[in-house]
């Protein structure tokens, strides 16, 4: 079963379960900053006989590129646990996830692992190939660090040209 929800609809407990299972499929690697980064857009959530076993979400940001400030639907927090992968729930989440890319947004974007590259890649999420900035309350800074982990979901409505630059809204713990 799939549910579709905004962070305001989501009960309490299931924001304290969901917070714990993606500490859980994050091994431990997921901070303060990741959760905030997770909340105040739409949330896909997978079950299994009942059981949460997955969760992928996506929030509004603001992209610069090509002289443009695009809406983009940036993805957050997706993960399955251990027990419940290899079951088709990484794609059903992100299916879900790009309806609302598509239906709301101008460009997806999100930045990756390089497990996850091969699931996002097989969804026709294309690497950025281009130098990636953060606007920071200390003007534009480049971000080196990100240029290989940035994937992005091209729509009709913004063509990208991926080999440039493109920077990111400003926000406490990872930019991108």
């Amino acid at each position: 079963m799939l549910r579709v929800a905004h962070t305001s609809e989501l009960e309490p407990a299931l924001l304290v379960e969901l917070r714990r299972m993606l500490v859980e499929v994050f091994e431990g690697d997921f901070e303060d900053h990741d959760w905030e980064h997770a909340l105040g857009g739409m949330h896909a959530l997978a079950y299994e006989d009942g059981e949460l076993v997955g969760q992928a979400s996506v929030v509004q940001r603001r992209l610069l590129h090509g002289g443009r400030a695009l809406r983009a639907g940036y993805v957050e927090g997706v993960g399955v646990r251990h027990a419940a992968r290899r079951r088709g729930h990484g794609g059903a989440l992100m299916e879900a996830i790009e309806r609302v890319i598509r239906g709301a947004y101008e460009v997806g974007a999100l930045g990756t692992s390089d497990d996850a590259i091969p699931l996002y890649t097989a969804r026709g999420w294309l690497p950025w190939q281009g130098e990636t900035f953060a606007l920071t309350p200390d003007g534009r800074v480049r971000t080196p660090e990100d240029d290989d982990a940035l994937y992005v979901l091209e729509l009709p409505a913004a063509p990208l040209d991926r080999t440039g630059e493109i920077a990111c809204d400003w926000r406490d713990g990872a930019v991108w």
